[in-house]
């Protein structure tokens, strides 16, 4: 529908746009996306009054959505507010004002109209006659807001406010420039500005009640509060759902519930009310209320899958009570399978294998290739020692599977073998995924050799002032999970070197060694080019965590002399284990395996350089052994404790687990060799040799 509104605007149809607006709105009731198109028909045709009708119920519904604000004021912009704009505008006397005030209202319709390219080509043309004009400055600021420039953003709209420090347009983008900069003390005082001379603003009532929430200001929310709710037309239900949200957070559960169950009563169900209103409940120990409300908003609605998610909530985890619940759900909606897997579930919590197994076949067909359903059936055939069905079983799967989704399959397929006590299948079996995705992979990073002595560690200085720290795993290790504990810690973590943007310093390149040792790149060039990147990925010091994509010794011949202040986390696990779980799962770094003697050779050297870092002290560097933590939150959190000496929260959505430690003993006989070239490595690092 989004899409046929557009091109009745480019065919200058608004009419018809104003139609398909209304149409999607009656076929999406209770949606915000629909009335904000509609607000937008609405202004092209001129029905600005109607238009912002349109926007304030959308607010209605989603009051702290900084979006339908920003359409909210450049319609004001444009709308009943330009008799003062026109004002302002005959204040430049030097310019010929009808000119410049028919570039700003072109610009302002090309806003509204989220035609941002437009609205900043116009711009640049009044630039022209007066590029420091307040409204054209406010203009640029909102168009930057748009396009995720905060910084410039704020650079403008601030420069606008300084010469018409009452205009409520220009403040209005100010105000969600501070937001976007996650300046929410400014943002208040700014919105709070706006409301001061338009009281009857209620969207941005709303907003400003729930910066006071995010800033643990309860009371100034509550008082905010207080004033919607009286004035015409405040009791609306993103009005009730805030009211919840600030009692809840005022500590006041049971007018946190009235609030939320009031929510309940309307149309179209509340999604966030339904989630405080449970909060409230279980501060209150209100189980029966719970269940009376939920029992009769199921009554009205049975195919709300939240609704049942909530009423399962109420009930303890693995009930019988929980079980009747899941048992009405499916029974209510037949054909929705997260009914039945939430009923699977429970069949297994219960203790009732055969009927979790049942259920799980209903699943399949229902969705064929479901995989929590898959997965049971194949267990259920394991458990019964019946592995060749089980694997059967997932070789049929992959060859209805389509191209894409054959890799996660044949992954499975291993993982069956393995626990069908196959190593051998498993092995091949892997090996064939990960040489088929080799192709998709970088290449294994070079390795240098050690060179006869070191340079000197430099002393570390009054004046160095940040303490970087680096952190690494070779594949197989689970840094992973190390990194997801300490990002939850910390803010100035940075992963950014495994995704889409990753910065572009030496530490990313693959010929940084060689360029150090043909002397292209100098060791003192190698750490200025990592400082140079931080700026971008928003450190403003050298006060960063570094998760690495590579590391090798060779990058000491430049740390040593020119960064002594940092340190060194290095992720182990056994080196066999690492191995098999590179084999079965691939690794976070984007590395090629192409063969088992080659993986084995590299990860052999790049463990022996890590040995000799250790033993040899080149560099500070703090070695955590994880084996037997990996599926345990509480034990990551307590050795990165130890190893850190202060307090690291437990962060239960880890990546998944993989094999556990120590299984690399079932495979010694098909990985014998490779396992017998890391024996001595891992004895070196404190692993048992057999």
């Amino acid at each position: 529908m989004q899409e046929q509104i557009l091109q009745a605007f480019q065919r200058n149809a608004n009419d018809e746009a104003v139609v398909l607006a209304q149409q999607w709105v009656e076929q999406s009731p209770g949606q915000v996306q629909p009335l904000s198109w509609l607000a937008t028909a609405l202004r092209q045709q001129g029905q600005v009054e109607a238009a912002l009708a349109a926007l304030d119920q959308a607010l209605g519904l989603q009051p702290d959505d900084a979006v339908l604000h920003l359409q909210r004021a450049t319609l004001l912009l444009t709308g009943r507010q330009f008799e003062q704009a026109h004002a302002a505008l005959e204040r430049t006397t030097e310019l010929d004002p009808n000119q410049l005030d028919s570039y700003l209202i072109q610009a302002h319709l090309a806003l509204a109209q989220r035609d941002f390219e437009r609205a900043q080509s116009l711009s640049k043309v009044a630039a022209r006659l007066a590029p420091e004009h307040p409204q054209l400055l406010a203009i640029d600021g909102m168009v930057a807001l748009h396009q995720g420039n905060a910084d410039q953003a704020l650079a403008l709209l601030n420069h606008a406010a300084q010469q018409l420090p009452d205009d409520p347009r220009i403040l209005y983008g100010l105000g969600f420039a501070f937001l976007a900069k996650e300046h929410l003390a400014f943002a208040e005082q700014t919105f709070r500005k706006v409301i001061a001379g338009q009281p009857d603003s209620l969207p941005l009532m709303s907003l400003v009640a729930d910066l006071c929430l995010r800033q643990g200001n309860s009371e100034g929310a509550a008082q905010m509060l207080e004033q919607m709710l009286t004035a015409p037309q405040g009791n609306t239900p993103g009005v009730r759902r805030l009211a919840a949200m600030i009692q809840l957070q005022a500590g006041q559960p049971r007018a946190a519930a009235d609030h939320a169950i009031a929510c309940l009563q309307d149309e179209v169900l509340d999604p966030r009310a339904l989630q405080v209103a449970l909060m409230a409940w279980q501060q209150l120990g209100a189980e029966d209320e719970a269940r009376q409300v939920l029992d009769a908003q199921l009554e009205a609605r049975s195919q709300e899958h939240s609704l049942w998610l909530a009423r399962l909530a109420v009930e303890p985890v693995g009930s019988e009570a929980a079980a009747a619940v899941a048992q009405r759900w499916v029974e209510a909606m037949p054909a929705h399978v997260p009914a039945w897997e939430v009923r699977m579930r429970l069949h297994d919590m219960l203790a009732q294998p055969e009927q979790a197994e049942a259920v799980a076949r209903r699943i399949i067909e229902l969705e064929p290739g479901r995989v929590s359903a898959e997965q049971r059936v194949v267990g259920a055939l394991l458990e019964r020692n019946d592995a060749d069905a089980a694997v059967a079983h997932v070789q049929a799967m992959i060859e209805r599977a389509d191209e894409a989704a054959r890799p996660t399959l044949r992954t499975w397929l291993g993982v069956v073998q393995d626990g069908a006590q196959r190593p051998a299948d498993a092995v091949a079996t892997w090996l064939e995924v990960r040489q088929a995705e080799a192709p998709q992979r970088l290449p294994l990073p070079p390795q240098a050799k050690s060179p006869m002595s070191w340079p000197e560690l430099a002393p570390i200085s009054e004046d160095m002032h940040d303490r970087p720290l680096f952190v690494t795993g070779l594949p197989g290790s689970g840094v992973e999970r190390v990194v997801t504990v300490m990002g939850a810690a910390s803010p100035v973590l940075r992963t950014d070197r495994f995704g889409s943007n990753p910065p572009n310093d030496p530490f990313q390149r693959f010929d940084t060694l060689a360029a150090l040792a043909s002397g292209e790149l100098s060791a003192e060039a190698l750490v200025q080019q990592w400082r140079d990147a931080l700026p971008a990925r928003g450190v403003a010091n050298g006060n960063i965590i570094d998760w690495l994509l590579w590391w090798d010794n060779g990058l000491l011949w430049s740390l040593r002399q020119h960064l002594p202040q940092a340190r060194l986390l290095v992720v182990l696990r056994d080196p066999r284990d690492m191995l098999l779980e590179w084999l079965a799962f691939g690794s976070s770094a984007p590395f090629a395996l192409n063969t088992i003697t080659e993986a084995t050779a590299w990860l052999q050297r790049g463990l022996e350089q890590l040995a000799n870092l250790h033993d040899q002290s080149l560099y500070p560097v703090a070695l955590m052994r994880i084996d037997g933590f990996e599926r345990d939150p509480q034990g990551l959190a307590q050795l990165l404790q130890q190893v850190f000496n202060t307090g690291f929260p437990v962060v239960d959505q880890l990546p998944p687990p993989r094999l556990p430690s120590g299984h690399w003993r079932q495979y010694r006989d098909v990985l014998g060799a490779a396992f017998n070239n890391l024996t001595p490595v891992a004895v070196r690092l404190g692993y048992p040799e057999n």
